[in-house]
């Protein structure tokens, strides 16, 4: 009986180490923004800003001031960017991307793992749309 307990425990760790240093496929989560307007899914949201000037500059400003936040792909100067912000406890990734449009900046978040994110990918981005509207 021990064992299985031991067992269980093994598996639970393989799967917690998998769900932290998994490596993201650039190819996959460094694609276009399709949406062509506001939306929150069950792991995803998506917002759309009209604006020009430097609104991509100071999203992506944000976004890189957020705690335990990379740019896995992109720059604001190609006109997309990917950025993986991982949770503070088990590390679960989440992918948000910013990309240029002609009138404006389309914000799309999303899910690795999982199928519901209760709504942090939506918050996140309300959260650093929040900062450049306050600036």
């Amino acid at each position: 009986m021990g064992w299985i307990i031991w067992a269980m425990l093994g598996i639970a760790l393989a799967i917690a180490l998998y769900v932290r240093f998994a490596p993201s496929d650039v190819a996959y989560w460094h694609r276009p923004v399709t949406a062509g307007a506001d939306a929150d899914g069950e792991g995803s949201a998506v917002r759309i800003l009209q604006g020009g000037g430097d609104l991509m500059a100071q999203l992506d400003r944000e976004m890189r001031a957020l705690p335990r936040t990379r740019v896995l792909s992109g720059s604001p100067e190609a006109g997309r960017v990917t950025y993986v912000t991982r949770s503070r406890i088990m590390g679960f990734p989440d992918y948000t991307t910013l990309e240029r449009r002609t009138d404006g900046v389309a914000l799309y978040g999303r899910l690795r793992f999982g199928r519901s994110d209760f709504g942090v990918n939506a918050a996140r981005l309300d959260r650093v749309i929040g900062q450049v509207e306050a600036r």
